[in-house]
């Protein structure tokens, strides 16, 4: 983050995922408790704030597209995020990324490790051919919020008190206890403070829904093993569409498909993940 920028002129998204320059491929970071869901800290945020540090590492501004393999549950606090560009080329320049934390016995732990490779979205054309559509979902004065939450607006995880997110009705019956069965989950996504979108909220953005395990009947933790996220297209300002789905729960281990659509009615990004799910 630059020193000539004030943190009081950042939103908390930013200033939660900003990084500081140690020395070439090392930064430091402070990670947010405002970001947890139960103990940890969620994987979309960390893996937008590694993306800060490749971002700051790559010649290239932009994720285009990102892995991570989530090692270990990372916790509030410090972290060092030692980065390494593997290759630069003219459209793309690729690199990999560790976060590391310090243990209870003083050792040094890695949480997550990233590979990425990096281009600049100003110059990808608008030429599109697909047969994707946006989601249907009712306008975001009919889905449900925090507000709308039966326990209170603030008995949700940590992390859903920094956004704006409406939950299309027909995936959420899983908070009144009447999951649908499904693997789906909708809704509107934006920040709390209304900061508008880009490449790094993204990242965020794909990982911010309820896991579709709870519309399946599951219930607790649903902790990430591997999320990749494909960033199509610099998003335009407003809310977010986001529609998850699974169709393939097995072993405790189900995946999650995620498209991301912006006010312009654009597939801005995608991602899958591996992830566990308590069964039984």
């Amino acid at each position: 983050m630059s020193d000539t920028i004030s943190e009081a002129t950042l939103s908390e998204f930013d200033r939660d995922t900003s990084v500081r320059q140690r020395e070439p491929g090392v930064h430091d970071t402070d990670l947010s408790q405002g970001w947890a869901i139960g103990h940890a800290l969620n994987g979309g945020y960390l893996l937008a704030t590694l993306g800060r540090a490749l971002g700051e590492t790559l010649p290239h501004p932009d994720p285009f597209t990102i892995t991570a393999h989530y090692l270990s549950a990372t916790t509030h606090g410090p972290a060092v995020i030692r980065s390494e560009v593997v290759r630069t080329g003219r459209t793309l320049s690729t690199g990999t990324a560790g976060l590391f934390q310090t243990g209870a016995d003083g050792r040094e732990v890695e949480r997550i490790r990233v590979l990425a490779s990096y281009g600049d979205l100003d110059t990808v054309t608008g030429d599109v051919r697909t047969s994707a559509e946006p989601p249907a979902m009712p306008p975001p004065g009919q889905c449900f919020s925090a507000r709308d939450n039966p326990a209170g607006p603030d008995a949700g995880p940590e992390m859903g008190k920094r956004l704006d997110l409406r939950l299309d009705p027909a995936t959420c019956g899983w908070a009144v206890g009447a999951p649908s069965g499904r693997g789906e989950m909708r809704a509107w996504l934006g920040l709390a403070d209304a900061r508008d979108p880009d490449p790094m909220s993204l990242l965020m953005a794909v990982d911010a829904l309820p896991p579709t395990a709870f519309e399946m009947g599951l219930s607790g933790w649903v902790p990430t093993v591997e999320l990749t996220v494909h960033v199509r297209a610099r998003p335009a300002p407003g809310l977010l569409r986001v529609s998850v789905t699974t169709v393939n729960l097995a072993g405790g281990f189900l995946e999650e498909d995620v498209e991301v659509w912006d006010s312009a009615d654009r597939l801005v990004a995608q991602s899958r993940q591996l992830a566990r799910a308590k069964v039984g």
